[in-house]
């Protein structure tokens, strides 16, 4: 039923990004954000049989979010979603999308994704650009992205969050199963919406 897309990420978000450096800005300079896995998830939204819509998660998400906090241009995601553990809350039906007629968990057990480069938008969101691996075909998304919250420090910790949508066509994965209908149209959508909550965090090494 994913055959879009994570997040969740989730896809949903894996985050394998390579640091885009911005101007006067060293490596060093930028932190690394660890993603949250217990705090994160990665959900997906597909037609059934043009009349509804099936909702599911996807399982852990985890990687690493590089980030100043204000330029866009330190930003970098290398993000990893376990498929195997998808859930619709139907045995039968996540089964089914375990298989190889669909994500074929066996062979590509994860989805990765790795940004690019990141782009304002209006109203403070920003698009992630970055390239979405899923049952071993690679093809570019762009990610809406609304956030990050501000900072909030927690003991020796600062966290922020951040949301991530997209829609992807499944067919383009490689995820082609379908079944046409008596009635006309077929049982599962091609267009799939793919929403990520993330959770990131990182350590303060001064505690303050």
């Amino acid at each position: 039923m994913l055959r879009s897309t994570g997040a969740l990420a989730l896809f949903a978000f894996s985050l394998g990004f390579a640091l885009v450096a911005a101007p006067g800005s060293s490596r060093a300079q930028v932190p690394d954000w660890t993603i949250d896995a217990s705090h994160s998830s990665a959900q997906f939204a597909v037609r059934h049989m043009m009349v509804t819509t099936v909702r599911g998660q996807l399982g852990k998400v985890s990687g690493t979010v590089r980030f100043d906090g204000k330029d866009l241009g330190t930003l970098s995601v290398d993000a990893t979603i376990d498929v195997a553990a998808v859930n619709t809350q139907e045995p039968k039906r996540d089964a089914h999308l375990r298989s190889a007629d669909f994500f074929d968990v066996d062979e590509h057990p994860a989805i990765t994704f790795k940004s690019k480069r990141a782009e304002a938008a209006a109203d403070g969101r920003f698009k992630l650009v970055g390239d979405l691996t899923m049952r071993g075909v690679t093809k570019e998304v762009v990610l809406d992205v609304e956030g990050p919250t501000p900072e909030v420090r927690q003991a020796s910790s600062r966290r922020i969050g951040a949301t991530a949508t997209t829609k992807l066509n499944r067919k383009d994965y490689g995820l082609t199963w379908n079944r046409a209908i008596e009635t006309g149209g077929v049982v599962v959508g091609d267009e799939v919406t793919v929403t990520i909550d993330l959770a990131l965090v990182r350590k303060d090494a001064t505690g303050s």
